[in-house]
């Protein structure tokens, strides 16, 4: 008989477990560069990054506080930990919806040493108050706290050691203007071009030594989508496509075969991208269609189609954003294979966002 009555229903592991174990797979810690001089493309950034470092390293003191926006899967991330290594300093990273109160905000900032990084990913997605705590902190390196309530409340200033505040965002426009105006810079991420997805592709073989051909690179590349992240995920399943069924080498006939699996086409569009462009194509007349309209119609929240199909379909000019709403182009129509008759028939569409 169980000595614990919810023994039958939850049984115990027969050993502990360590909360502080490490995941056994290391690939994704593996593949991430460490020093600016190993990342590939975004030259811009990269340039104003070397002066920003080599500035504060020869006057001794800590970086300007610095916000990185664009699209998703470039790198933000990456980049905060490169400035933290090359600077020799710590990063404590953090997320704007993990900091849901003010409090919160201050415990991680009264634990920052000098020079410390502070990442906050989704930045704009920070709360009112929590900002109203930040300002100061950025501004003038202090933390302003309020003892007591009523007309015996009084306001208690604590000095902060100088540290770097590196924000990410995807959504600049909805970040609050006082909170834009702290960072001293603002550093802007592009879609890679295919020649750079190409190295990272090849970097990531060599450090699994992984056989591969240069067409079958090439291949993964011009289909991730303009994405590192994209291009590394792809390479992983790529990879394993090979080892169970074509002797781990990654070739073009190996590369195209698992991709197709995995109905990514020769752009680098997805079974999501290709169903919302023939909604707007066949349920909608070409559009326009409205946001919210578009994405009940292939049952995905608005948020992914804006954030995650959106911005690599404008890329390729297969979308238009109108004032009434989202248009397939006629690239669009010649790739999925319907006869081009928007200009006849513009849609039947006239919803707002």
């Amino acid at each position: 008989m169980p000595s614990h009555p919810h023994s039958l229903i939850f049984p115990m592991p027969e050993r502990p477990i360590d909360p502080n174990a490490q995941p056994t797979d290391s690939l994704d810690a593996a593949l991430r560069i460490k020093r600016l001089n190993e990342l590939y493309g975004q030259d811009k950034v990269r340039n104003n990054l070397e002066i920003l470092i080599e500035a504060a390293r020869h006057r001794e003191e800590t970086l300007d506080h610095i916000l990185l926006y664009g699209p998703p899967g470039l790198g933000k991330t990456t980049i905060a930990h490169i400035v933290a290594n090359e600077m020799g300093v710590n990063l404590k990273v953090t997320a704007g919806p993990a900091i849901e109160r003010a409090g919160d905000l201050a415990a991680i900032l009264t634990n920052l040493r000098k020079g410390d990084i502070l990442f906050i990913d989704e930045i704009h997605r920070l709360g009112r108050a929590v900002e109203e705590i930040l300002y100061p902190a950025m501004e003038d390196f202090a933390l302003d706290i309020i003892i007591g309530k009523g007309p015996s409340a009084r306001n208690i200033r604590l000095k902060l050691p100088h540290f770097t505040v590196i924000g990410a965002t995807t959504r600049l426009a909805l970040l609050t203007s006082p909170l834009r105006a702290r960072f001293g810079v603002v550093l802007r991420f592009d879609f890679y071009d295919v020649p750079s997805l190409e190295r990272i592709v090849r970097r990531a073989c060599d450090l699994t030594q992984t056989p591969f051909e240069d067409d079958g690179v090439r291949i993964i590349a011009q289909r991730a989508r303009g994405t590192p992240r994209v291009a590394l995920r792809l390479f992983r399943r790529v990879r394993d496509f090979a080892q169970v069924r074509a002797q781990g080498v990654i070739t073009q006939p190996v590369a195209e075969a698992a991709l197709n699996l995995l109905e990514i086409d020769a752009l680098g569009l997805d079974s999501l991208d290709r169903t919302v462009l023939e909604a707007i194509i066949v349920k909608f007349g070409g559009g326009p269609v409205g946001l919210d309209t578009l994405a009940a119609s292939v049952s995905e929240e608005s948020d992914t189609i804006m954030d995650v199909v959106e911005p690599y379909l404008l890329q390729l000019g297969f979308l238009e954003r109108t004032p009434r709403g989202r248009m397939a182009t006629r690239r669009a129509y010649t790739h999925l294979g319907y006869p081009y008759t928007a200009a006849d028939a513009p849609g039947q569409a006239t919803l707002f966002d």
